[in-house]
């Protein structure tokens, strides 16, 4: 009962906490590296935004490619979530670079000045699609980049472009769409 009232209080789509232990294992650091997937997009001494975190898998990926210099905001709207990613920063003495933030279905909650922002297979939990691309709009610095990905199995071509209109009506543009495994992508930008 306590998880079906934390579904509802969230949003009909939002995954629950205990099922990211289902997709956040072993085989997926096999076909999503973070290192390999954000190759030329995470940058050294940057602020970077990963929206919808989960359990952390980009984000201490993010949190090594900044380095001691930059900085990782980890958002989700799930605390358990949250103390997951803290607890594995810490685990890997990344704690100092990773901020943990929690936004709502409503609202971010973040200010400006980011230069790299993903959202990794969780835009299609979101109610409200162009309040949420405007929001990121928003937060994007100069030359910020927006990278979504979405999953092959779940979402369709047709949804994936539905958002994209979504997108380039708040602003952003496209800039590339690249091969991802498993999923469908597209790299936003201002």
């Amino acid at each position: 009962m306590k998880r079906l009232r934390e579904l509802l209080l969230m949003g009909e789509h939002v995954c629950p906490w205990w099922l990211a232990y289902s997709f956040d294992n072993p085989f997926r650091r096999l076909i999503h590296p973070p290192e390999k997937v954000l190759a030329g997009l995470v940058l050294p001494g940057r602020t970077v935004l990963d929206i919808g975190c989960g359990m952390g898998h980009f984000s201490l990926g993010m949190a090594r490619m900044v380095g001691s210099d930059g900085r990782v905001i980890a958002l989700d709207l799930q605390e358990r979530m949250l103390a997951r990613v803290g607890k594995r920063a810490r685990k890997h003495g990344l704690a100092d670079r990773i901020t943990l933030h929690r936004g709502t279905v409503e609202s971010l909650g973040i200010v400006g000045g980011v230069d790299f922002a993903l959202a990794f297979w969780m835009v299609h939990e979101v109610p409200d699609r162009p309040s949420f691309f405007q929001a990121v709009r928003g937060i994007l610095g100069e030359n910020g980049r927006f990278l979504v990905a979405e999953p092959v199995i779940h979402v369709s071509a047709s949804a994936l472009r539905q958002s994209v209109e979504a997108a380039l009506a708040s602003g952003l543009r496209v800039h590339a769409e690249p091969h991802i495994p498993m999923s469908r992508s597209v790299l936003l930008g201002v």
